[in-house]
């Protein structure tokens, strides 16, 4: 994708959350070197020293890895930097991208990624299919990958940046992140494994069998959010997608909001709902607040849902309401009802008696 040149980065303002495995830069410039292109001016420009390029288990940070990367590719001409049978001219991943657009929901758009790419290279295959639900587990979405013809200096590099690839793309195209669930590597851990903590934060396994992630299907009906005018502007500096996670999610508030719903769930604390969406208890809170949503209220109003169904569907006393509904007493819930309502529960349920009675 056609990417313009950024600012060198400033290690006194920069934010230096270096995530990015020193074995994925080495690659590069074994990329370079391979078409007798010095690496050096590169590597200046970047930032990233002699001495960084020896620490075979260091990282870089995004900012150094997304100059090094755009300076690369358009030295090489190839946005696959080496990594297939042949190049991938400037703009390859662009078409894709414009392809994608046009689709009215992700699922169409990430089908259409897929099938699209064995047009670029014959090294790597994709495929998006739907996994049935489980009763503890809702549909998901399995991406897998397969490769066959990629030398083995390059097949981890070559592996994450496809992923991440199609990954960031999708978070632009719904405006949202992605929050995977998991994801799996066929390549043996690498030494510098901590770092997929940030490159991918799920739980991650090596020495699969097959390459895979998967995330919540219910992703794949989300409406496509951007237009050709959107795509143009982003196609001058996509690589960032790539590198850096999406930060927006839509999904959360929902995501929480049917976890609250299920009966099972009514004591979950914040906790409890971060390790199902397989983020920490502060990423959580801080998601929620960027959609406008906190956690103390939607817990508030998954109970009172719970106890106007109950006051409305049954004739339970209220106290059996205010247990049910994740209350310790009868008082405090009457307290937060009114409160929710402007009536008691009592004056509920008598004021919508017709509807009780409807429901008996």
């Amino acid at each position: 994708m056609p990417i313009q040149t950024t600012t060198p980065p400033d290690p006194r303002r920069e934010k230096a959350v270096r995530a990015t495995p020193i074995a994925f830069v080495r690659a590069i410039v074994a990329a370079l070197i391979r078409r007798n292109i010095a690496p050096d001016a590169l590597l200046a420009m970047a930032q990233i020293t002699p001495e960084q390029l020896e620490d075979t288990s260091g990282v870089v940070t995004a900012n150094q890895f997304e100059l090094l990367s755009e300076s690369a590719m358009r030295q090489l001409d190839d946005e696959a930097l080496g990594w297939f049978e042949r190049r991938l001219p400037w703009g390859s991943y662009g078409l894709l991208a414009r392809a994608a657009i046009t689709s009215p929901n992700l699922g169409m758009a990430m089908r259409r990624w897929c099938q699209h790419h064995h047009l670029l290279t014959d090294a790597v295959s994709l495929d998006l299919r739907t996994s049935p639900a489980t009763p503890s587990q809702p549909n998901r979405v399995i991406l897998q990958m397969s490769s066959r013809g990629i030398d083995d200096s390059v097949v981890e590099f070559c592996t994450v940046s496809v992923l991440r690839n199609l990954l960031g793309l999708s978070s632009w195209l719904i405006d949202s992140r992605i929050a995977l669930q998991q994801v799996e590597f066929a390549f043996p851990q690498p030494r510098h494994a901590s770092a997929y903590a940030v490159l991918f934060p799920c739980p991650v396994r090596f020495d699969a069998p097959t390459t895979q992630l998967a995330f919540d299907a219910s992703y794949l009906s989300l409406p496509i959010r951007r237009d050709a005018q959107a795509l143009q502007g982003m196609l001058q500096r996509a690589l960032p997608l790539t590198v850096r996670h999406y930060r927006r999610d839509r999904r959360v508030v929902e995501q929480v909001k049917q976890f609250l719903a299920l009966d099972e769930n009514i004591h979950a604390t914040a906790p409890d709902v971060a390790a199902r969406l397989h983020v920490s208890t502060r990423s959580l809170f801080r998601q929620l607040k960027e959609e406008d949503e906190s956690w103390q209220r939607l817990k508030r109003s998954a109970a009172m849902s719970r106890a106007t169904r109950m006051l409305l569907g049954s004739l339970l006393p209220i106290k059996r309401v205010a247990a049910a509904s994740g209350f310790q007493n009868e008082k405090s819930f009457s307290r937060a009802f009114k409160e929710w309502t402007g009536l008691s529960p009592q004056q509920y349920r008598t004021a919508h008696r017709h509807t009780l009675e409807g429901a008996a």
